[in-house]
């Protein structure tokens, strides 16, 4: 049985083409090859960038509530052993 050899070259563009068929095969399995997939790119990472901004936001306000109620327990607390 004969022996074929193939050059690094025929090596590397077998490899090069395997890659980008696998890569196109990835992205039409999750519906990104066609012409809007950018698009769609752009979009996720906007909602994710809003989804991330909105959670910090939302912690920084319930912080500012419970310190705020603190305080005015404090305050409270203060203003009524004033009173006696």
């Amino acid at each position: 049985m004969g022996q074929t050899t193939i050059t690094n070259e025929e090596l590397e563009a077998m490899l090069d083409r395997a890659a980008r068929k696998g890569a196109k095969e990835a992205l039409a399995s999750i519906g990104l090859l066609d012409d809007s997939a950018q698009r769609d790119i752009t979009e996720m990472r906007s909602l994710l960038e809003a989804w991330r901004d909105t959670r910090k936001s939302i912690w920084n306000t319930v912080t500012k509530v419970i310190t705020v109620s603190i305080l005015t327990f404090i305050a409270g607390a203060v203003w009524m052993n004033l009173g006696k």
